[in-house]
């Protein structure tokens, strides 16, 4: 194995035992590495593992460890023992940079961005498959990328999703195509500040070589950082023309949003280095229905529909969404994000009322206050419920004529109340079909 000869007599320290620790366990045991020690914040989490070091023992392991492999969640700004990975920076790496270490033969497309990673991975895996090519879809839009084993496989695409956090560490990631889709502020309260948030993501082009393709946003900004760093793979920008003529050619609906044929934008340029037609290009996309918790148009009655848009944790990414329908009804809040402001004058005309839930429900009435009519409630089922008793009163007086849209697009993290934003964006969807059964 390419494993025994590269990293065969190298010392492991795995920090964070969550999906993607345990991945990397497994990994290193199937590659029988000698000397893998296993360490996490989380007591029960140690418990599980059967982790018996204490925090003087993990000192004394840091120091030791050829590379400290650690999961994407976790930041030295507020991790427990920050400044002790931090003094030892060099050895961290993450699972993604052991998969390009020990498997050679494979083409890579990696994407990463604020908004949009998975569902543009996704539609790149459903044109590459669809054209012919073996593609495996890996990081953060599927398993975690050590539980696929490629072996002696050869012309295999991997699409793989990198975040910023997995960006901020990697350091043998080379993709043979890095999607850049865009840049806005967010997990600033993870990385610090704006700069090293867009540091971070411009990683994923520090290590390409003139024979690989760098696909940018349409923003100056972005590429003129790019030419200023000497990045050395080919440009390919976002053009108007590109976006327009997709617009024109697609047949399927919901890739009309505005976000989508910027994420198609991308495959487009994409599919050209791949020698995909266009005739096969728009032909995968006639029925893809995108991912869960991405403006999911879940449940229809009569003339009022309900979206889960729970991955949108940001406004930037709530704006896209409610920048696509009229007559909203919409439910925000939850955690803050930490320097997201609200810019409401190019969406407010489309919303009709909103209902703010969760911890930080004064931050969302100071950003929503004289400007959209609101209701404050403590959670997501008091809103549901008085959401149905609205669309019940409007029924019954014949004021309700035209579509309604109920959109869950909360511009906010979940942990306050859910275990995540798939747990949020279940439980709307589940209160929304209980309820129409005894308001329809």
């Amino acid at each position: 194995m390419i494993f025994n000869r590269i990293l065969k007599d190298k010392s492991f320290l795995i920090y964070g035992l969550g999906l993607t620790g345990e991945s990397v366990l497994k990994f290193l045991k199937k590659s029988k590495a000698r000397n893998v020690s296993l360490w996490d914040d989380n007591r029960k989490l140690r418990n599980k593992f059967k982790v018996r070091d204490n925090e003087k023992i993990l000192k004394k392991k840091v120091i030791q460890s050829d590379y400290i492999v650690l999961s994407p969640g976790i930041s030295l700004l507020k991790c427990k023992n920050g400044k002790l990975l931090n003094k030892n920076k060099k050895k961290i790496i993450t699972d993604i940079d052991l998969f390009f270490l020990t498997n050679k033969v494979f083409k890579s497309v990696v994407v990463t961005g604020t908004n949009g990673k998975s569902t543009t991975c996704s539609i790149i895996q459903k044109v590459l498959s669809h054209s012919g090519l073996k593609t495996v879809a890996v990081g953060n839009i599927g398993k975690p990328i050590l539980s696929y084993n490629l072996g002696k496989k050869r012309n295999v695409v991997m699409v793989i999703e990198m975040s910023s956090f997995q960006l901020e560490y990697s350091k043998y990631v080379r993709p043979n195509h890095a999607v850049l889709i865009n840049i806005s502020k967010d997990h600033l309260d993870w990385h610090g500040s704006v700069k090293n948030y867009i540091n971070a993501k411009l990683r994923i082009f520090s290590l390409q070589n003139r024979n690989h393709f760098a696909y940018l946003p349409q923003d100056q900004n972005i590429v003129n950082f790019f030419k200023k760093n000497k990045f050395q793979s080919s440009i390919l920008p976002i053009k108007k023309k590109t976006k327009k003529f997709i617009r024109t050619n697609i047949r399927n609906s919901y890739l009309k949003s505005n976000s989508n044929i910027e994420n198609l934008s991308f495959v487009y340029n994409l599919k050209k280095n791949f020698g995909i037609s266009n005739k096969n290009f728009f032909s995968a996309l006639e029925k893809f229905k995108g991912l869960p918790h991405r403006q999911e148009m879940f449940f229809r009655k009569k003339n009022t529909y309900f979206i889960n848009d729970s991955k949108a944790t940001s406004f930037e990414a709530t704006k896209d969404c409610l920048m696509n329908y009229k007559n909203i009804i919409w439910i925000v809040g939850g955690l803050k994000k930490q320097g997201d402001k609200f810019y409401l004058n190019r969406i407010k005309k489309n919303i009709s009322k909103a209902f703010i839930i969760g911890k930080d429900r004064i931050f969302f009435k100071k950003q929503l206050n004289k400007k959209i009519n609101f209701r404050e409630t403590t959670d997501l089922k008091k809103s549901v419920e008085y959401i149905f008793e609205e669309i019940r009163l409007m029924n019954l007086t014949k004021k309700n004529k035209d579509k309604i849209f109920v959109i869950l697009s909360p511009a906010s993290a979940s942990y306050d109340q859910f275990k995540n934003f798939e747990d949020r964006g279940n439980k709307f969807k589940k209160l929304v079909k209980n309820y129409a059964k005894k308001y329809f």
